[in-house]
């Protein structure tokens, strides 16, 4: 597969798997490093609003209320206009919604799995047209 994913332009990032069977993986979110769950089930690229300051993010209120990760009608912002990088793939003008993510950190830190900044959704790997390798746990990005 790897092979065959250079050969059509694609870039690979290995991701990692956390202790409690995620696969994770270190972004750049506006010159700032984080690290991410990769959750396909996930319509919306998250950043957890607590983190919101470090990563340099503008919000504006949103009147979508999320629910996912075992929490329901969270209050939410959003952040346009962002950058995001992967490895080698880079994209401007990214959103971001913004939420509270503490109830999937301390599942984690429960787990002994290290916390995350947020979540890489749907929404961005369709964008980097992503193709996950499950068995060598790598994500390929164009």
């Amino acid at each position: 597969l790897k092979k065959f994913m250079y050969s059509r332009g694609f870039d690979a990032l290995k991701m990692q798997i956390t202790s409690t069977d995620h696969l994770a993986i270190d972004a750049v979110l506006n010159t700032v490093a984080g690290r991410f769950i990769v959750d396909t089930g996930a319509s919306n690229t998250c950043v957890d609003l607590g983190r919101a300051g470090a990563f340099g993010l503008t919000t504006e209120p949103s009147e979508i209320l999320a629910a996912g990760a075992g929490a329901t009608d969270m209050e939410t912002f959003i952040s346009d206009g962002n950058t995001l990088i992967l490895g080698n793939w880079r994209q401007t003008g990214v959103r971001v919604v913004l939420l509270d993510l503490s109830h999937v950190n301390q599942a984690l830190i429960q787990h002994e799995a290290e916390p995350v900044d947020g979540i890489l959704g749907a929404d961005v790997l369709r964008m980097a047209r992503a193709v996950i390798d499950y068995r060598k746990n790598r994500l390929y990005l164009k």
